[in-house]
């Protein structure tokens, strides 16, 4: 089964929540302010990607006058990575993850989660503390921490269903 997420209005992309929020749907305690994902820079993913945004009025928080996303077929190759602001807050889409690769290996290494009503493929704790050690950033240092101690306690007993 290819790894998708259908969110509302039977929208469907392909994605991977990575980072902060990828750490808590794993139970790690340490939160970001953004949401980070890694998607298919493909133009049919990424036009899905706007439709899906639509409401929240996604700007390009990265130029100067905050352009409004107004992405077309053509221009969707123009992008390697967005960094968004929304009417809800940050959105960082990326096509590529330090310590782990581009969108088919981040597909590879993630797992769906269920989220409220939905399944979400969320990158997995052994490639989200990959990524965590490649980008070796000081303010990762506690969420690896976390994140081992998780996968730790996981390993040790068997999962209830």
């Amino acid at each position: 089964m290819a790894k998708s997420n259908k969110f509302a209005g039977g929208i469907v992309l392909l994605l991977a929540l990575l980072a902060g929020f990828a750490g808590v749907a794993h139970g790690c305690t340490y939160v970001t302010q953004d949401i980070d994902i890694c998607c298919d820079f493909a133009s049919a993913n990424l036009l899905r990607l706007q439709k899906a945004l639509l409401g929240l009025h996604p700007v390009h928080r990265m130029t100067p006058k905050r352009k409004k996303l107004e992405l077309t077929r053509e221009t969707c190759g123009q992008f390697k990575d967005l960094y968004l602001d929304t009417d809800i807050g940050q959105l960082d889409c990326v096509s590529f993850v330090e310590g782990v690769g581009d969108y088919r290996e981040i597909k590879r290494a993630s797992e769906f989660v269920k989220m409220q009503d939905m399944q979400i493929c969320v990158m997995s704790i052994d490639a989200l503390i990959r990524a965590k050690k490649a980008m070796n950033r000081p303010r990762d240092k506690e969420a690896i921490l976390q994140l081992e101690a998780i996968k730790s306690l996981k390993t040790r007993r068997p999962e209830r269903r």
